[in-house]
């Protein structure tokens, strides 16, 4: 159960922004669940415990900062007799190990072990409410889980969010990451150098806020460039879904300690540190960026520039290859799969040199 003294935060900091804003003294009637069907408080309790994932899920236990915590993830074996090879899949901030389904499948098609873990505090993992997120902690604890499944050198896929820790897991184990792919990674620009820092406090505030309506537009503005398909409503789901879901004081505040963690641990200056066959996969069209809303609109238009970021990225990596995908924004694995699946298992078939 969330502490006391965080779900009393939860509720001052929605008093004083409801005051703040001038709201009468009943608040407003919030949105339905996005699933107001049977066992909707299930499917979207801080753990998803009724959440469907395409493959079975395991649960790996660890102690971690003086507490107990759990990492889900789904480890699926090749179809046939496999090829030998390992590839680790890490998700983004607003996602979960569950949207990587399609390239779980085509990739153990092709003879690939697949490797999807959620990170603690996203997806099926451990909500802790004492926890400082860091990428190399994440990174260790995604080292000891392969660890655990006596899997070696994998190539690591990381989008999103997951670019970051993926970009992070390389630097500090080179001999365990044979190949990196980056697809669409945030932290490509260093935001603290244009963004005013936001405490966390004020982060969580303003998480505590959202309703699944300002999910969507937050995707439909940020990742598709203003564009909305109906195949894109399930990457919405689960965020959607936490908004009215039964602990979303918890999920909130773990959202507020991960967008510190993005914001205040840049992995952009060390790119060219990064020693390891690269494939970069951007989409075009996306615009995403942490705090645009707190800077002039002049310098809003600056951020999230994913043609440039992608190709300083591509400038920065040695011997990085860079697919550029047209009128695809942040998710290619969803908007462009043809595409995106092309480019991931051709850069799968390169040979792998001695690590360093």
């Amino acid at each position: 159960m969330f502490a006391p003294h965080l779900r009393l935060l939860a509720s001052t900091l929605v008093l004083a922004a409801a005051l703040g804003s001038g709201a009468c003294a009943s608040a407003p009637t919030a949105p339905p669940a996005a699933d107001a069907g049977p066992g909707a408080a299930e499917r979207f309790d801080a753990r998803l415990t009724g959440y469907p994932y395409p493959y079975p899920v395991a649960m790996r236990a660890f102690e971690a900062q003086g507490q107990r915590l759990e990492m889900a993830y789904m480890d699926v074996a090749p179809e046939g007799e496999g090829n030998g090879e390992t590839v680790l899949l890490l998700h983004g901030k607003n996602f979960s190990a569950a949207y990587w389904g399609p390239t779980i499948a085509a990739l153990t098609r092709a003879g690939y072990r697949v490797v999807a873990p959620d990170q603690i505090g996203f997806g099926k993992s451990s909500k802790p409410e004492r926890f400082q997120f860091t990428f190399h902690a994440l990174a260790g604890e995604t080292r000891d889980l392969l660890d655990a499944l006596g899997v070696g050198a994998v190539t690591v896929v990381g989008h999103s969010m997951g670019g970051m820790l993926a970009a992070r897991f390389t630097l500090l184990y080179p001999d365990r990451a044979a190949r990196l792919v980056l697809v669409n990674p945030i932290g490509l620009e260093d935001w603290l150098q244009v963004v005013p820092y936001t405490p966390i406090d004020a982060t969580y505030a303003s998480e505590l806020k959202k309703t699944p309506e300002q999910v969507r537009a937050y995707m439909q503005a940020s990742y598709f460039d203003g564009h909305w398909e109906p195949a894109y409503d399930g990457l919405a789901e689960i965020q959607m879904g936490w908004t009215t879901g039964p602990d979303y004081a918890r999920v909130a505040w773990d959202s507020a300690l991960a967008y510190d963690m993005i914001v205040t641990q840049p992995v952009v200056h060390e790119l060219p540190r990064i020693a390891r066959p690269t494939l970069l996969i951007i989409g075009q069209r996306d615009r995403t960026a942490i705090g645009r809303g707190s800077v002039p609109p002049e310098v809003a238009e600056t951020l999230g520039d994913y043609p440039a970021l992608g190709r300083a990225a591509h400038a920065a990596i040695p011997g990085s290859q860079l697919v550029e995908i047209d009128g695809v924004g942040h998710i290619p694995q969803i908007e462009a799969w043809p595409r995106y699946i092309a480019a991931l298992e051709a850069f799968l078939a390169t040979p792998v040199p001695a690590a360093p």
